[in-house]
């Protein structure tokens, strides 16, 4: 089959060489945004009088024709035409005859790609984006229901300070509010049109690259061919903000995990999103949990993938740049399909209020209200910090807790210590006492909790 830039050539491809060349395979996701592309390149061609309207309005009427077959999924694809951009040439210029061969006047595939893509994330960012927006809303809905369900605040997986429910999730809120702005300031380097940069050094015909711009929606555009052919950045920082936000999702997941287990019973999972085993007939295993866990990998991977591919490209365009695609259609799916699993999940998740509150009665998470009543009583907070690990020791060594010793006990350890000291050691006390700025108080958390849902239009 004769290549649409076969005039050079003399010999034929072998066909397991053109297989390995081609990415139709994976570029024909970029179909539509190929067509929409050439629809406002065409139209600039006509308004600059590089074409005639006549010959432009056939371009149009065939290009039409393509993009209702595409957004129906009835295109056809060859791979002997290499890329969506051959192939959609092709496909026009059977639906329109030898006039489809004017489209490509003043441009190249370096920027038709590159068109392309910024075409697409631009579409996909406002999706994820939208995505996060409903799950922020699921997290503050919980959050609103426990705001005074106390649970085990935990460093280094060790019970530290009671807290509120509603503020851990809340935590897990901002992580979600700062991966959403990360996305929505990505597009200010996403939404700017490389189309008209042509091969890698712009164009001798009088083309309005600011008209095409405007009618692809672009805010901006390229000022340098080169970059604009040669830039994956936008690429890069949507690979590298889709990466933090799985670290978010893959973390949140870590803690469903450990909570739905016999240990903690903090939580339960609906059958929805939950398995059985083979083998062992009580099993209710977290997987949809751990599958979202297990894919932050690939995800990383795809930014890697792509780093290691951009390193040492020199200007401009290098066959090296079709490997850009793969991993970000591959991010793509994957984090909306994990950002709309976990929506799901979270929002059906069971919480068993008793047993988290429960966990913070039966250990020594109120050692620091504790001290804390100390150094409020004019002892320095090292000497009652160690008063109380003293007491703590005492408690380990004789099976009890700070809430069961006598008050004779406490006042042989510090005289200063009274009646008093006993409502102080209650974990829902501890928790709502804590009102400093962004502490887990209730009247903190519900503070916070209406300024996000003024964020989230939940009001």
């Amino acid at each position: 089959m004769k290549k649409l830039w076969g005039g050079r050539f003399e010999g034929e491809s072998q066909k397991w060489i053109d297989e390995f060349g081609a990415s139709i395979e994976v570029d024909q996701v970029l179909a539509e945004e190929d067509i929409i592309g050439s629809l406002a390149h065409v139209k600039m061609l006509a308004k600059t009088s590089i074409i005639l309207q006549e010959e432009a309005d056939e371009i149009i009427r065939g290009l039409e024709i393509l993009l209702v077959k595409a957004q129906k999924k009835e295109l056809v694809f060859s791979i002997a035409n290499e890329d969506i951009h051959l192939n959609i040439e092709t496909l026009l210029h059977k639906e329109i005859g030898l006039v489809a061969g004017k489209l490509h006047t003043a441009r190249s595939r370096n920027d038709q790609v590159a068109t392309d893509m910024h075409l697409y994330l631009k579409r996909q960012v406002g999706e994820i984006s939208g995505s996060l927006m409903d799950l922020e809303k699921v997290i503050l809905l919980k959050a609103e229901k426990h705001v005074e369900t106390i649970i085990p605040g935990y460093t280094h997986l060790q019970h530290a300070q009671p807290i509120s429910f509603a503020h851990h999730l809340l935590a897990y809120y901002n992580m979600f509010k700062r991966d959403l702005e990360r996305y929505q300031d990505s597009l200010k380097r996403i939404d700017c049109s490389p189309l008209g940069a042509a091969a890698l050094a712009g164009t001798t015909f009088p083309i309005d690259r600011l008209d095409t711009a405007e009618q692809l929606g672009f805010s901006s555009v390229y000022s340098n061919s080169m970059d604009a052919v040669s830039d994956r950045d936008f690429i890069l920082e949507f690979l590298s903000n889709s990466s933090i936000l799985m670290v978010h999702l893959s973390r949140f997941c870590e803690e469903i995990i450990l909570w739905t287990s016999h240990e903690y019973q903090f939580v339960s999972l609906t059958d929805a999103f939950s398995t059985g085993s083979s083998i062992m007939p009580q099993k209710k295993n977290p997987d949809m949990a751990e599958l979202i866990r297990g894919k932050t990998g690939r995800v990383y991977g795809n930014l890697f993938s792509l780093l290691t591919v951009m390193k040492s490209l020199p200007l401009a365009y290098n066959k090296d740049l079709q490997e850009d695609k793969e991993g970000m259609f591959d991010t793509v799916k994957t984090v909306k399909d994990c950002l709309n699993v976990f929506a799901g999940m979270l929002d059906d998740m069971i919480v068993h209020e008793e047993k988290m509150s429960e966990a913070t009665t039966k250990d020594f998470s109120n050692a620091t209200e504790l001290a804390d009543y100390l150094a409020s009583r004019g002892i320095p907070f090292r000497e009652a910090h160690e008063i109380v690990g003293k007491l703590v020791l005492k408690c380990l060594k004789n099976g009890n807790y700070l809430q069961d010793i006598s008050l004779a006990d406490f006042q042989e350890a510090a005289p200063i210590i009274q009646e008093d000291v006993y409502s102080l050691l209650e974990s829902r006390v501890a928790v709502e006492r804590r009102n400093s700025l962004g502490g887990t108080g209730f009247v903190q958390i519900r503070t916070e909790l209406e300024k996000a849902k003024k964020e989230c239009q939940l009001n």
